[in-house]
C-alpha cells in the first residue's frame, strides 16, 4: 500500500518563529553569495573558464555565484555519461529509485527557508512566493514517488486459458530537461525528477538567470544518493548546446518550460530524425499562456477584484498562469475596475527580501524592457488606470499596470507579456465574455467569478483552457490537486503534478508468455 500523498503546507509568515527562521535562511545564502560552481558530468565536478554569472534582479550589482558553461564536447560527455549510467539505472528498483526522492524531500524540507532565501535572492521571489515555490518542489519530489509506486507493477490486462499476459511501463532512455526561471525550483525539480524517478538519465540544462537554485538542488540530489551519470548538470547557452542535443540522435525525450517561440523551435527540431537515430523523439512542453479571468454580473465582485489583482501581479506577473486579460460584464465592469485599481496602487513594490513587499523586482534587463515596450503600446490600446513606470536603478522594478477599455484583439491583450501588465475589456454579457476568453492563441489558465450554477457548468464545456479555476484567482496550481499544462499554443498538455504525468515519461511493453 503507498502512502498516502499530502501537500506541502505553506509557511505562515504572521507567526514570528516563521520570520525569524527566514530571516536566518537569508543570512545563510548570504554566506555563500559570489561562489564558484561546477558542472557535475558522471559524477565529477568539472570546471571551465567560461562562466555564467547569476545575479540578484532586485541589486544588479550583486553576484549571486558564477557557475562554470558547458560546451558542446562537454555537453557530448555528459550524454556520454548518461547513456552508460541508462544500463544500470533503467534496472534499478522502482522502489529505489523513489527512496531517492524522498530523502531529496526530506533535506529540501529541513533547508525550506534556505531555498526560499536563495529563491528571493537569485529570482527576486518575495517571501511568500519564494515560500509556494520551494513547497512545490517538495511536492514534486513526494508526489513522483509515489506515482512511480504506483505504476511500477504495471496495468492488469486479460490473459487466456494456457496464456499469461503482462502490460508495463518501460523508462525512454536520456532526457534532456529544460526548466525555466520563473519557477526555478518547483519547475526545475519537478521536470528533473519526474525523469529520473521513472528509470530514464538526464540532462540537466537550467534557465541562466537562476542557475544557482539549480546547482544547490544537484547538490540535494547527490546527498540523497543519487548515482552517478544518472543526471547531469551541464548549464550553457541554448543555440550551442540546447540545439546540440535536442538534434543529439541518443536524446529520446526533451522536457521543455519556457516561451512559446523557443517551444514551437523545439518541437520542429525534435521531429527531425538525424543519421543514427532509431525513434520519435518525445516532447513534453508548457509553453506559456494569455489567461483570462471572466467576472459575471452575478459575481461576488469583492472577490472578483482581489483575484484578479493577486493572479495578475504576484510574482510581478511573471508565471505562465499569472491573469493578464480581464474580462467583465458590462454592468459591473466600472465597479470591479475601480477597486481592482485601488487595491493595485496599494501594493508595496521593492526590496522583496523585506516581508512586507508583495511584488519585488522582473528578472533581467531584457523583461525589463521588454514591458516597459508593452506599456507604450498598451497607452495607444488602452486607458493606463494605474502603475505604467519602471526604475532600474538598483534593481528591475515595474509599478504593476492596469489597462482599461482595451480591445480584446489588441497587442497586449492576445501577446504574451511576463510581466506585471493587466489588460481590462468590456463584455456586453457572459456569453460574449467567455467569446473574448477563448479568443487567444494559448489555452493554459482561466477563471470565471460567478454565482450561477449554469453558468459554471457552461463554462466547464466551452473555456478552452487546461485548468479552469471558479470563484478564485487562476494562479496556484498545486501538485497532485490541480494538475497543470494547457491547450493550444500553451503546450502538448501534459498535466504536470498529475496521474499521468510519470506516463510521458514511460513507454508500455506487453509481454505475453503461452504455457
Amino acid at each position: 500500500m503507498v502512502q498516502p500523498y499530502h501537500h506541502e503546507p505553506f509557511t505562515d509568515f504572521s507567526v514570528e518563529k516563521n520570520q525569524l527562521a527566514y530571516q536566518e535562511g537569508l543570512r545563510t545564502v548570504e554566506g555563500y553569495l559570489g561562489r564558484d560552481y561546477d558542472l557535475l558530468i558522471d559524477g565529477e565536478q568539472v570546471t571551465t573558464d567560461e562562466k555564467i554569472v547569476s545575479y540578484n534582479p532586485a541589486n544588479k550589482s550583486e553576484i549571486i555565484g558564477r557557475v562554470s558553461k558547458a560546451n558542446k564536447e562537454l555537453a557530448e560527455k555528459a550524454m556520454q555519461a548518461a547513456l552508460e549510467a541508462f544500463k544500470t539505472w533503467r534496472k534499478t528498483k522502482p522502489e529505489l529509485r523513489a527512496d531517492v526522492l524522498f530523502k531529496a524531500a526530506a533535506i529540501l524540507r529541513r533547508r525550506k527557508h534556505e531555498f526560499s532565501a536563495l529563491l528571493t535572492k537569485e529570482a527576486g521571489k518575495p517571501w511568500r512566493e519564494a515560500d509556494a515555490d520551494t513547497a512545490e518542489a517538495i511536492d514534486f519530489l513526494e508526489y513522483y514517488a509515489r506515482q512511480m509506486l504506483e505504476l511500477k507493477n504495471g496495468v492488469p490486462i486479460q490473459s487466456r486459458p494456457n496464456e499469461f499476459n503482462r502490460f508495463e511501463y518501460i523508462p525512454l532512455g536520456v532526457g534532456v530537461i529544460i526548466p525555466p526561471w520563473n519557477f526555478p525550483l518547483a519547475i526545475m525539480a519537478g521536470t528533473t525528477v519526474a525523469a529520473i524517478v521513472a528509470g530514464n538519465t538526464a540532462l540537466l540544462k537550467p534557465a541562466s538567470n537562476t542557475v544557482i537554485v539549480a546547482a544547490k538542488f544537484v547538490e540535494v540530489l547527490q546527498e540523497a544518493g543519487l548515482p552517478k551519470g544518472v543526471l547531469n548538470y551541464i548549464p550553457g547557452s541554448g543555440s550551442e548546446i540546447g540545439d546540440y542535443l535536442v538534434d543529439h540522435k541518443d536524446t529520446r525525450f526533451i522536457s521543455f518550460t519556457g516561451s512559446r517561440e523557443v517551444g514551437v523551435r523545439i518541437n520542429e527540431r525534435a521531429a527531425r530524425v538525424n543519421e543514427g537515430q532509431i525513434w520519435l523523439k518525445r516532447v513534453i512542453a508548457e509553453m506559456g499562456g494569455k489567461d483570462t479571468i471572466v467576472v459575471d454580473d452575478e459575481a461576488d465582485l469583492e472577490l472578483a477584484a482581489q483575484s484578479i489583482v493577486a493572479s495578475a501581479f504576484g510574482f510581478s506577473g511573471q508565471k505562465c498562469s499569472a491573469c493578464s486579460r480581464a474580462i467583465v460584464v458590462e454592468s459591473v465592469y466600472d465597479q470591479v475596475l475601480a477597486r481592482v485599481v485601488e487595491l493595485t496602487k496599494a501594493l508595496q513594490v521593492g526590496d522583496p527580501t523585506n516581508r512586507e513587499t508583495f511584488m519585488g523586482p522582473v528578472i533581467d534587463q531584457s523583461a525589463f524592457s521588454k514591458i516597459l515596450d508593452y506599456i507604450e503600446i498598451g497607452k495607444s490600446e488602452g486607458r493606463l488606470v494605474a502603475g505604467g513606470t519602471g526604475d532600474q536603478s538598483k534593481g528591475y522594478f515595474i509599478q504593476p499596470t492596469v489597462f482599461a477599455d482595451v480591445d480584446p484583439e489588441a497587442r497586449i491583450m492576445q501577446e504574451e507579456i511576463f510581466g506585471p501588465v493587466v489588460g481590462f475589456s468590456k463584455a456586453k454579457n457572459y456569453d460574449e465574455a467567455l467569446q473574448f476568453a477563448n479568443r487567444t492563441e494559448y489555452g493554459l489558465t482561466g477563471a470565471v467569478i460567478t454565482r450561477n450554477r449554469d453558468k459554471i457548468q457552461q463554462a466547464r464545456e466551452d473555456f478552452h483552457v487546461g485548468n479552469l479555476y471558479f470563484n478564485r484567482g487562476c494562479t496556484g496550481a498545486i501538485v497532485g490537486y490541480q494538475p497543470f499544462g494547457g491547450f493550444n499554443m500553451s503546450g502538448t498538455d501534459s498535466k504536470a503534478g498529475g496521474p499521468d504525468y510519470l506516463l510521458l515519461h514511460l513507454q508500455a511493453k506487453t509481454t505475453s508468455e503461452s504455457y
